[in-house]
């Protein structure tokens, strides 16, 4: 059976140097690498920050799929890549073109089958089975909690977590889905799990909190 393979990042690209080698070690080289991202003004360019650090580990292959096109398209287009990366942006919007539906159908499958999957802010948040949204991050202006990709079971993630001040949404969160785990990711930040357990971590601070505290790691 595959391991299973998860590079979660609490804020924009690019990858940190060294989930960047773990994640380019683990595709193919040969291979395509699938970036999933919501179609914006400049996104061409853009593009670059998800690809710069893997191109640096001999990573050149690549597909970007909006996904504002046909699921059916998206999961012909994924169904051919070695490595998945879910990108940031609106999280409504991903948590809509992606959970519950064939594109996420596939991801999970994949995934499963051992094809590394990294998601930056919003693709971090929709990864585990229930998706987080704060305040700051929809139009609501509410606590919002939605499925998610299941990725990961029971736990929560934040993203952002110093920048918008998530400790006690993530307290909430936590206390609210009865998650055994929440974790807080800052910007800067990657958790790597291996099998569903945080195995390795880079960058500035993962925040855990259990039952009553939160604590930081390096």
């Amino acid at each position: 059976m595959n391991d299973r393979h998860l590079f979660l990042h609490g804020g924009s690209p690019p990858f940190l140097e060294k989930m960047g080698r773990r994640f380019a070690g683990l595709v193919s080289k040969i291979g395509k690498t699938a970036i999933l991202f919501i179609e914006r003004d400049g996104w061409q360019d853009y593009m670059n920050r998800y690809t710069a650090v893997l191109k640096e580990n001999g990573i050149h292959h690549y597909i970007y799929i909006p996904l504002h096109i046909s699921p059916e398209e998206i999961v012909s287009n994924l169904s051919e890549c070695t490595g998945i990366i879910i990108g940031g942006g609106d999280t409504e919007r991903y948590q809509k073109y992606i959970v519950g539906t064939e594109v996420g159908k596939c991801i999970q499958a994949m995934y499963q089958n051992g094809v590394p999957v990294a998601g930056f802010s919003a693709g971090a948040l929709i990864s585990p089975s229930i998706c987080v949204i704060p305040p700051i991050d929809n139009k609501k202006n509410v606590h919002l909690f939605l499925d998610g990709l299941g990725l990961l079971n029971d736990c929560v993630v934040s993203v952002h977590f110093s920048k918008w001040n998530e400790e006690e949404n993530l307290k909430t969160a936590v206390m609210k889905t009865n998650a055994t785990i929440g974790f807080g990711l800052d910007d800067g930040t990657c958790a790597y799990f291996i099998n569903e357990k945080l195995s390795f971590e880079e960058g500035k601070k993962v925040y855990r909190y259990t039952a009553n505290n939160v604590e930081s790691t390096t």
